[in-house]
């Protein structure tokens, strides 16, 4: 949803701020591409990236974990101990979970129960990147397509009005997946939308009144 989002905004803004700095439609379409390209290319660099640095931090801390392991076996017994009680566990059958966990898979019961490291939620740097980079770009094709079909006089409300609707329906989607109120989130990113696109193409107006 973020990468769509991004897409929609992004291309969107991009679109209208080219297209009222009274750029002719090749160049809004050559802007536009190009803005896609590079905006998806980036989102995945950055995503990547930034998994890669937690999948580093996971790694570490997973050897810290093992070191502890090998040198302090009751000590982190009893840390384990202590984390199931706090989770409503009575102390001694905490202390047989933690032992028996312990036996099964000891590195395992301490990095998904001790530092919330577990294979579902690991970081995947590559997976990040492919679809971060992809969500752009589905979103980013939406302003990009109407921006190609309408004619000249009615790109700039074609794209607004279709730009913002998308971005209602993202908010709204995103807000039911995550159990939140539906018209708030909707509004939230149409509003915020809205004022990125009207500064985006005051400043290309601006520019295209200057040159």
């Amino acid at each position: 949803m973020l990468g769509a989002n991004d897409g929609v905004l992004s291309i969107a803004s991009l679109v209208l701020g080219v297209a009222a700095a009274r750029t002719t439609q090749a160049g809004i379409m050559v802007a536009s591409v190009a803005g896609l390209v590079a905006g998806a290319l980036s989102m995945g660099a950055g995503e990547y990236v930034s998994v890669s640095s937690q999948a580093d931090t996971e790694r570490a801390d997973l050897e810290i974990e093992r070191f502890a392991l090998e040198t302090e076996y009751d000590d982190e017994h009893a840390e384990l101990t202590d984390i199931y009680v706090r989770r409503g566990l009575d102390p001694e059958f905490a202390s047989q979970v933690a032992r028996q966990l312990m036996a099964h898979d000891a590195l395992g019961a301490h990095a998904r129960d001790d530092i919330g490291i577990s294979d579902a939620l690991s970081a995947r740097p590559l997976q990040a990147a492919v679809a971060s980079s992809i969500s752009f770009a589905i979103g980013g094709m939406v302003p990009l397509l109407v921006a190609f079909m309408a004619p000249g006089a009615a790109l700039i409300p074609s794209v607004a009005a279709v730009s913002l609707a998308f971005l209602f329906a993202l908010g709204a989607s995103a807000a039911r997946a995550g159990g939140a109120p539906v018209v708030t989130g909707a509004l939230r990113l149409l509003v915020w939308g809205a004022l990125v696109m009207s500064v985006t193409g005051a400043v290309g107006a601006l520019f295209g009144a200057t040159i």
